[in-house]
């Protein structure tokens, strides 16, 4: 009997971490709706012009403001566009526009973290200054860089490509604030464990004692605030250009599908509804993926 059980108790013993996330992580089933979701969302996105190949930008006044048809599955809008095609234009770039600036607030915020975290002299001065971006007004402050900026750097590098960059940055470094005191946290505990006190004991540099024991131990909370943080881009992202300050009209996003579509609410309620829906969709996917991850990083509920 004792032998019959021993494989499958050696294979317990050897599982790895990840088949462990995983294994949790399958548990939520609010997680794995989200994955699905998601998941469709972005195949739609970057696979869909390839079955519906109508171009967003095409004008037929003959069919503006039509409704739902086997020809424009989700409308038109009154300049005759397919309103289909601008949804799935506009998710790309909201979908780049989310990931691009995810990466940067994580990348800002995990360097002032851990910085602070691990070298007592730059704690008070870099946790001061993360205070500072906390206490400032972050639409306001977004509407002023935006302004300030807009049109030098559609004059440099053009309409699409400046805007970009513009809406990119403002939101990386308006979104790391909660990152680096989460991961400041995590160091100032790792720090004084046992491997990294006699990783220091032997002589081992600064550096290579947060990237080869510190780092990989502030991974996981990592990874639930960049999946967070895609999802608060694409709402910031969204809110600017409902406010008409994002990209131009001819370059369609979900937040200025539904900036163009408010004074037709009326008229045509579809060209509000489609993008809100998507935006929506994408954003409680993303959150529900962030909780599912939270938990399964967990080691307390994990070994449940």
């Amino acid at each position: 009997m004792t032998d019959a059980l021993a494989p499958e108790r050696a294979a317990a013993r050897h599982r790895s971490l990840w088949l462990d996330v995983w294994l949790q992580f399958r548990t939520h089933r609010g997680a794995l709706v989200g994955v699905v979701v998601f998941g469709l969302i972005v195949v739609g996105v970057l696979f869909g012009p390839l079955i519906h190949d109508v171009d967003p930008q095409y004008l037929d006044y003959k069919s503006k403001n039509q409704g739902m048809s086997w020809a424009h599955p989700m409308g038109t809008d009154n300049l005759g566009r397919d309103m289909f095609a601008q949804v799935l234009a506009g998710g790309r770039t909201s979908l780049a526009v989310g990931v691009t600036a995810m990466a940067l607030s994580l990348t800002l915020g995990t360097f002032v973290g851990v910085m602070a975290g691990f070298f007592r002299p730059l704690e008070g001065p870099l946790m001061r200054f993360t205070d500072l971006f906390l206490a400032l007004p972050i639409l306001p402050l977004l509407l002023v860089i935006i302004m300030l900026f807009r049109d030098p750097l559609r004059t440099a590098f053009g309409p699409e490509i400046g805007i970009f960059i513009l809406i990119v940055f403002v939101i990386g470094i308006t979104s790391w604030m909660q990152t680096a005191r989460i991961v400041r946290g995590e160091v100032l505990a790792i720090k004084e464990r046992e491997f990294v006190l006699a990783a220091r004991s032997i002589g081992t540099r600064p550096h290579r004692i947060i990237l080869r024991h510190l780092f990989p131990n502030v991974l996981s909370p990592i990874m639930v605030s960049a999946t967070l943080g895609v999802a608060q881009a694409i709402i910031t992202e969204s809110a600017l250009s409902f406010l008409g300050l994002g990209f131009p009209s001819d370059f369609p996003t979900w937040g200025r599908l539904l900036y163009d579509g408010v004074p037709f609410l009326n008229l045509t309620p579809d060209r509000v509804i489609w993008p809100g829906l998507a935006i929506s969709l994408t954003v409680l996917s993303v959150n529900y993926m962030g909780d599912g991850l939270r938990d399964a990083l967990d080691p307390r509920i994990r070994g449940r």
